[in-house]
């Protein structure tokens, strides 16, 4: 009976998690789709600060704190933090982490992207699938570490995939693919974060130790893109009404992560 439970148990969590992913990489897909074929590109800033919010709110409110609460012990949680920017930093340096949140951007060399014969959409490609990867399996240990944790992570993924996917989209298309063909390769690099939410289930579940390292990881991959590569970004808008409205949004993001933090909570 014990062992009925238990796979009860097993198939129940891995469910949730390939639903989360596949979800989340669904969704960002399409309206990532919709809004970069419908060409508006003025709502990728407003995605952007929503994004930001998300992100911080996850990080600061949920992910790292559940960290501490599982491991016990703030200094594991803050070497992985400190390990996790340098890490991410790193990444981002060698070309293999880079988010686009525009048409062009400088990582990509501005107008050169267009005469660069697809060598930007192949980084984007091996960037973007990398880092659906990494997301899969953050996911992942989000989860088996705590059902409420696991859907405020994966809603704070979502909301940074969907501009990210908007900037990626567009430079695809830019650099001479077809509105069909960068929807496919889109959906191709989507495919990681599922693998990567089953490498991370399978590994993470039978070294549960490292569990708060992984979340320690998670929370500076958030911080380092809310930080880094999101804010900057928005500092081209200096005005007092698109500050407002920048932190409005911001606001927003966060809000969700702790409505959404509530209601599970509450409903657990």
């Amino acid at each position: 009976m014990a062992g009925f439970s238990g796979a009860v148990i097993f198939m129940s969590t891995l469910a949730v998690i390939l639903v989360a992913t596949i979800a989340g990489s669904l969704l960002s897909l399409v309206l990532a789709a919709v809004v970069a074929l419908t060409a508006r590109p003025h709502w990728v800033p407003v995605l952007v600060s929503y994004a930001i919010g998300a992100l911080l709110g996850a990080s600061l409110l949920e992910v790292l704190p559940e960290a501490v609460e599982m491991g016990g012990n703030i200094s594991t949680v803050a070497q992985a933090l400190l390990g996790g920017i340098l890490l991410f930093f790193l990444l981002e340096k060698l070309v293999l982490w880079r988010h686009c949140h525009e048409e062009l951007c400088e990582a990509h060399g501005g107008d050169a992207a267009h005469h660069d014969h697809g060598r930007s959409a192949m980084m984007i490609t091996v960037g973007d699938t990398f880092h659906n990867f990494v997301d899969g399996i953050i996911i992942a240990g989000a989860f088996l570490a705590d059902f409420r944790l696991g859907l405020v992570t994966a809603l704070a993924i979502i909301a940074h995939e969907i501009p990210q996917e908007i900037g990626d989209f567009l430079i695809l298309l830019h650099s001479g693919y077809s509105r069909t063909k960068a929807l496919v390769v889109n959906m191709l690099t989507g495919v990681a974060t599922v693998v990567g939410a089953l490498v991370g289930y399978f590994a993470l579940s039978r070294v549960e130790g490292w569990t708060p390292v992984l979340l320690g990881l998670a929370g500076a991959s958030m911080l380092y893109v809310a930080m880094s590569d999101l804010i900057p970004g928005l500092h081209r808008r200096a005005e007092l009404g698109a500050t407002v409205q920048q932190l409005a949004l911001i606001g927003l993001g966060i809000g969700t992560v702790a409505l959404v933090a509530y209601l599970v909570g509450h409903g657990h």
